[in-house]
């Protein structure tokens, strides 16, 4: 009987013992699953530049302002989205390295390379349609 009580108190001890191999990134809250294909969001994009630039991202990537990525609040790293500027009809492919958008309404924060791809440098932001086409 002590045989069973011990085998059954070894198998707790290693259940707890679980190593997550999927981890779940958070923002605000919100779990970041595996991306959907054909997952799609409409709403404000805005961008970021040299402030940033040269700096840590959340998925440990040095920002590249120059470069064609984004920060996502919940899409995991390295997910791949077309980004359609709404208003001029300019698309860019973009790569999710980082979190935020953490200014209310707005659903992405793209490069300084991606924002300019979609010509919004000077109004900062634009609407956009967000549709994911891959991942790595």
């Amino acid at each position: 009987m002590s045989m069973v009580l011990l085998a059954a108190a070894f198998l707790l001890l290693l259940q707890g013992c679980h190593l997550e191999s999927n981890p779940v990134y958070r923002s605000a809250g919100i779990a970041a699953g595996a991306a959907v294909a054909g997952f799609s969001q409409r709403g404000t994009a805005s961008y970021y530049g040299d402030g940033f630039h040269g700096k840590t991202t959340a998925s440990g990537e040095t920002y590249d302002m120059y470069g064609l990525t984004c920060a996502h609040p919940s899409l995991p790293f390295g997910t791949v989205l077309s980004v359609l500027n709404l208003d001029n009809e300019r698309e860019v492919t973009v790569r999710v390295n980082d979190r935020g958008p953490y200014v209310g309404g707005r659903i992405v924060d793209l490069s300084y390379g991606a924002a300019e791809r979609l010509g919004m440098l000077d109004s900062g932001t634009a609407s956009v349609l967000l549709t994911v086409v891959g991942g790595e």
